[in-house]
């Protein structure tokens, strides 16, 4: 593939992005609307699932007419500083450094506060099927992203503070969230301390982050609890490599980016701990994901069994995920073909990418956390991984 299309592809929606101030809309931000929240059904469950999904479903982008505002997700964010991150290592630029203190310092003023340790959350409430989760409500999720982030600005930048406050989130995994336990000791972290859920990928990421925080602390327990948890999903994963997405009967689903979630903070764990028992895991949930979610012409599929829809953020996380496992080199012709696929299909001329092709009614909708900070993310990635190009020059 020709590598300036893929730096001209970065340039763009980095300029998108930095025009917008890294605001920006979600899919799941419906409830945020002054209209939904002014009507007498809002508080219950059946009425917020369908406004939650009319606005993730629909073509149209109903936002700007119900009173949905483009703000910061914290999330996003968190993914925005670690691709700055990124840039920096690669060609250490003043203007990577000021945005990632930017970034650094916005996204320490989004907190959640009230709880055992640091932690983030969703700039919307958000109902799920198996949980309601109030606007702020810290998750494993936000908060594993965000802490990571930080961990990068740290090791750039060497301010105190940005470790220190993600070294902190230990104490909202290890106290805050809920633990389901198997007949051997081993757990799942809740996605939420709402919720009592075993989904796979968000107990990982409570592995994946401990870990990291172990090796600048050396607190055996981080590990400990972070091994108890590895254990459990890889406990479940199915015989042929792959993993549903959780343990509830409409959990059952296999798809993309949660399958290579998994996998990064398997790899992660091994890396930090030295502890290799997990590779059987790894390989055969590796194999699984390279031989289902992709085509022969490059398209990223959502799913394990059908092609439609064709979500960016599939696209984004198989870049990331053979990065984190050093795995690139053997895949990089897979990598171009269905990036090349992603840039020519789903990026629009004014730079941001698309959130879904489907059959019928493709969403075009800019989203900022699920597409953009993805995205960006993502290319900073690749190019950490090729060597030969330089931004500057291009």
């Amino acid at each position: 593939m020709n590598k300036l299309i893929i730096v001209d592809a970065f340039l763009r929606l980095k300029s998108y992005c930095e025009s917008q101030q890294f605001r920006g809309w979600d899919p799941y931000d419906g409830l945020n609307s002054r209209l939904f929240q002014a009507m007498p059904f809002s508080g219950y469950r059946f009425p917020r699932l369908a406004w939650i999904q009319l606005f993730k479903r629909s073509p149209i982008n109903l936002r700007q007419f119900v009173g949905v505002s483009k703000e910061y997700n914290a999330k996003g964010i968190g993914l925005f500083l670690h691709g700055y991150c990124n840039l920096y290592k690669k060609e250490p630029r003043e203007e990577y450094l000021n945005r990632i203190k930017e970034l650094a310092d916005i996204v320490l003023e989004l907190q959640s506060k009230g709880y055992s340790g640091a932690c983030w959350g969703y700039n919307f409430d958000w109902q799920a099927r198996a949980f309601f989760q109030p606007k702020g409500t810290p998750t494993v999720v936000a908060t594993t992203f965000v802490a990571s982030a930080l961990m990068e600005a740290y090791l750039v930048t060497k301010k105190l503070d940005y470790l220190e406050v993600a070294i902190d989130t230990q104490h909202f995994i290890l106290k805050d969230l809920n633990r389901t336990y198997d007949d051997d000791g081993d757990f799942s972290f809740s996605y939420s301390p709402l919720d009592h859920t075993q989904v796979y990928n968000a107990s990982l990421l409570g592995s994946r982050l401990l870990s990291q925080i172990y090796t600048y602390t050396g607190i055996t327990e981080l590990l400990e609890a972070a091994k108890k948890s590895v254990s459990f999903a890889c406990k479940h994963q199915q015989k042929n490599g792959a993993w549903a997405y959780g343990t509830l009967p409409f959990h059952q689903w296999i798809d993309n980016f949660h399958t290579g979630y998994n996998l990064e903070c398997i790899a992660a764990y091994q890396c930090h701990s030295g502890d290799d028992c997990f590779n059987e895991a790894v390989d055969k949930g590796l194999a699984y994901y390279l031989e289902n979610f992709f085509t022969n012409e490059g398209i990223p599929k959502y799913y394990n069994n059908q092609t439609y829809p064709v979500d960016v953020h599939t696209t984004s996380q198989l870049i990331i995920t053979l990065s984190r496992l050093g795995k690139w080199t053997e895949n990089k012709e897979q990598i171009e073909k269905v990036l090349s696929w992603t840039i020519a299909n789903m990026q629009d001329k004014r730079g941001f990418f698309y959130y879904q092709l489907k059959k019928t009614g493709n969403s075009k909708i800019p989203y900022m956390r699920w597409a953009q900070a993805w995205m960006f993310y993502a290319f900073s990635e690749y190019f950490l991984q090729e060597r030969d190009i330089n931004l500057t020059n291009m």
